[in-house]
């Protein structure tokens, strides 16, 4: 997968950032907290139910947090943001797609998306479809 902080990096280097470092130490603290923070917000189910929002019908974001709310999976209650980094790496995974209609950013499921979800739902045991570099990576 490409670098989603490349732009990032790139763009703080050519701003007043560029003389500002921080030692390995401390990268390595940030991203542990990072991970802690956010690690028990994501679930394989959050995951799923997004998925499951978008099958039928392409949603911008606020209905699919609506959508997600009604299903009681409350992991973006108080940090709406939080879904937005999850759906960027879905599409990034190739599980959705996007399209910008009247400046709003619609998602679907694609047929990577599709077979993930149908293999998903028959696995009854859930072992052989993880979920956790997903969950991982969206954490960073």
């Amino acid at each position: 997968m490409n670098d989603p902080f490349k732009n990032l990096k790139s763009s703080m280097e050519k701003s007043i950032f560029k003389d500002f470092s921080f030692s390995n130490e401390r990268k390595n603290a940030v991203l542990e907290a990072i991970r802690t923070n956010q690690q028990s917000q994501f679930h394989t189910e959050t995951i799923i139910a997004i998925l499951e929002s978008v099958q039928h019908e392409s949603k911008d974001g606020y209905n699919i947090s609506v959508q997600l709310f009604q299903k009681n999976e409350r992991a973006f209650q108080k940090n709406e943001g939080q879904l937005y980094t999850l759906l960027h790496l879905l599409e990034n995974k190739e599980m959705l797609t996007s399209n910008w209609i009247n400046n709003k950013k619609y998602y679907s499921l694609n047929s990577k998306g599709k077979k993930y979800l149908a293999t998903y739902k028959q696995d009854t045991t859930k072992q052989g479809l993880s979920l956790n570099p997903f969950i991982t990576e969206a954490s960073l």
